[in-house]
């Protein structure tokens, strides 16, 4: 790899580092304002956690985005730098100027996309068996005898 290419991704991992490293130092927990949740509203609690929980999702964000930054340096100044980390081949200077921390090629690259839909509908998704429906309505239902017609 180009060393002036090398230092430029270098310069721009390092910016970046920075800048995340700053945002979680500057990074403030929300605080309720209330003393006592006794004449609050459940609704205003509930924003006030969301508020909270929400802060804390986007600062491990940035701590992974952070160390995943850490590594493509460290992978610099180890001398593996665009190399793919799981077969060893050249990572194509696209893929690296699009994404300074990439340790993989597009092909070893994790597929976080199908990890994105709930468990659940894998079950939903699967053909339901014929007697699924019987052996349902044996345990019965809210069902009154004039909507059994």
């Amino acid at each position: 790899m180009d060393q002036q290419v090398m230092q430029r991704l270098k310069r721009q991992l390092e910016q970046e580092l920075q800048e995340i490293e700053q945002r979680l130092d500057e990074s403030e927990r929300p605080q309720t304002t209330e003393l006592s949740n006794y004449d609050n509203h459940p609704a205003d609690n509930a924003s006030d956690l969301t508020d909270q929980l929400t802060e804390m999702a986007i600062d491990e964000h940035r701590g992974d985005e952070a160390e995943e930054i850490k590594e493509a340096l460290q992978a610099m100044n180890d001398g593996t730098y665009g190399k793919c980390a799981v077969c060893g081949e050249d990572i194509p200077i696209g893929r690296l100027e699009a994404m300074p921390k990439a340790l993989t090629c597009v092909e070893h690259a994790e597929k976080k996309e199908e990890h994105l839909r709930p468990v659940e509908e894998d079950l939903l998704a699967s053909t339901p068996k014929s007697n699924d429906f019987i052996e349902l309505e044996a345990f019965g239902s809210s069902d009154t005898p004039q909507d059994k017609i």
